[in-house]
């Protein structure tokens, strides 16, 4: 009432709450440049964008592990690597691997590899750039494994789901015959499609479960793999969703075609969010 009463009194509360908020962005802006800035100083991060990557080839390919790494171990990429803390702690378990991280959001991205780099991680690299051109930083049977840990469903567009046919036919340009790939989700969607997917083209799965932390069947090698829980996975978790997961193989040979199948839509898209369609299904 006051306030309606002072006019410069509601204009002062105005200004104020305009200069918070826009110090506020302000800060995270110039949070965000200068972890650009140091991750240009970073040794184990190539920076790719489309502008870049579409006028000149990368170098590297079919060369990381002469080039990068220096030894002959199996390369393992994760996709859409976030925060890189899974990529981090896959390579302390297995120091006789190689990964590599790879996202396009490098605010995220520089807390992996700056970790990587305290903890004198010789085996980790990340790499941001647009997924969609993943197949021209590696060459012919140059990766091993494939990890897709939390990826969007993208319930809407199936030729931009990491696990529908078009990316498995770009996956097939570099993985080796019978490469593993890993889902790991917490999309009833995402998994449910992947089912599809697998079953339509009988592709061979070695493991497949719907709740990932209950099921008595998973094996102990295997639980301490999937132990290592994001940021985003124990917001999951501590939201009461199952984690599921799948671990199937991608031969060189046949061609890929999508399932005919309509599949419930998620109620949600993230932590925060209700779906965004008014669909109930997609395919």
């Amino acid at each position: 009432m006051y306030l309606k009463c002072n006019p410069l009194l509601t204009t002062f509360f105005v200004l104020f709450n305009y200069y918070t908020i826009t110090q506020k962005y302000s800060q995270m802006g110039k949070g965000k440049l200068a972890k650009f800035a140091e991750m240009e100083t970073f040794s184990n991060v190539f920076q790719y964008p489309f502008s870049v990557i579409d006028n000149v080839p990368f170098e590297q390919k079919g060369r990381w592990r002469e080039a990068y790494f220096h030894n002959d171990n199996p390369i393992v990429l994760e996709l859409g690597c976030g925060r890189g803390e899974y990529t981090v702690e896959l390579a302390k378990l297995f120091p006789n691997k190689n990964f590599i991280g790879i996202d396009i959001k490098g605010a995220r991205m520089w807390a992996g590899a700056k970790l990587a780099l305290q903890e004198n991680l010789s085996n980790v690299a990340f790499l941001r750039t647009n997924i969609e051109f993943i197949d021209r930083f590696f060459d012919k049977d140059e990766v091993q494994e494939i990890w897709l840990t939390f990826s969007d469903p993208q319930m809407k567009n199936v030729r931009k789901r990491l696990t529908g046919t078009a990316f498995m036919d770009r996956y097939k340009r570099f993985l080796v015959d019978n490469g593993i790939i890993h889902l790991k989700t917490d999309s009833n969607f995402l998994f449910t499609y992947t089912q599809a997917m697998v079953k339509h083209n009988q592709l061979p799965v070695k493991i497949e479960t719907t709740d990932l932390y209950h099921d008595s069947n998973i094996d102990d090698s295997t639980k301490q793999l999937l132990s290592i829980q994001t940021y985003y996975e124990k917001m999951w978790l501590e939201r009461g969703l199952n984690i599921k997961y799948m671990r199937f193989l991608l031969p060189q040979e046949g061609e890929l075609t999508e399932p005919d199948v309509e599949i419930p839509l998620d109620e949600y898209r993230s932590y925060h969010r209700s779906k965004r369609s008014e669909l109930e299904t997609s395919k």
